[in-house]
């Protein structure tokens, strides 16, 4: 029972999304905000890797399909699965750079212009390591030059 109680109380020190957004621009990454943040990385990074498991065991389970037509289905299907786990893989070592930051402190703070990030764009995008107009010029760049 004691552990019950415990878990509520971690549970009861986390902010809501709606908390969160009200919370004054001068409490911009406090502790309690990234707490939130950390814990949202922390599940999306642990959703990743029970996919990959998942995959991996799927990919496993080869069948014999003696029809031509059901055998490219099947291979078509894992290599679709394969595609987005790579995806994954590439959005899971985003996932821990974001941890990492976290923990020098520099999360919420874009990479380019030292601005704040703004707490509704890393609700939409818990990875993003630049302000929407810092990466607005980015991709603009890259549109015009190839970057």
């Amino acid at each position: 029972m004691a552990s019950k109680s415990a878990a509520s109380k971690n549970q009861g020190t986390l902010l809501t999304e709606k908390q969160l957004l009200a919370m004054p621009e001068s409490d911009y990454m406090n502790a309690a905000q990234l707490a939130f943040f950390r814990n949202r990385l922390k599940e999306l990074e642990q959703e990743i890797l029970n996919n990959a498991d998942a995959t991996t065991e799927n990919l496993r389970e080869t069948q014999f399909v003696p029809d031509p037509a059901d055998r490219a289905t099947i291979e078509e299907e894992h290599a679709l699965e394969l595609r987005t786990r790579d995806r994954e893989r590439k959005l899971l070592k985003k996932v821990q750079q974001s941890i990492t930051r976290i923990d020098s402190g520099e999360y919420g703070w874009c990479e380019e212009t030292g601005e704040p990030i703004g707490i509704a764009r890393l609700l939409a995008r818990p990875t993003a390591t630049l302000s929407l107009e810092a990466q607005e010029r980015r991709e603009m760049r890259q549109k015009l030059y190839g970057d």
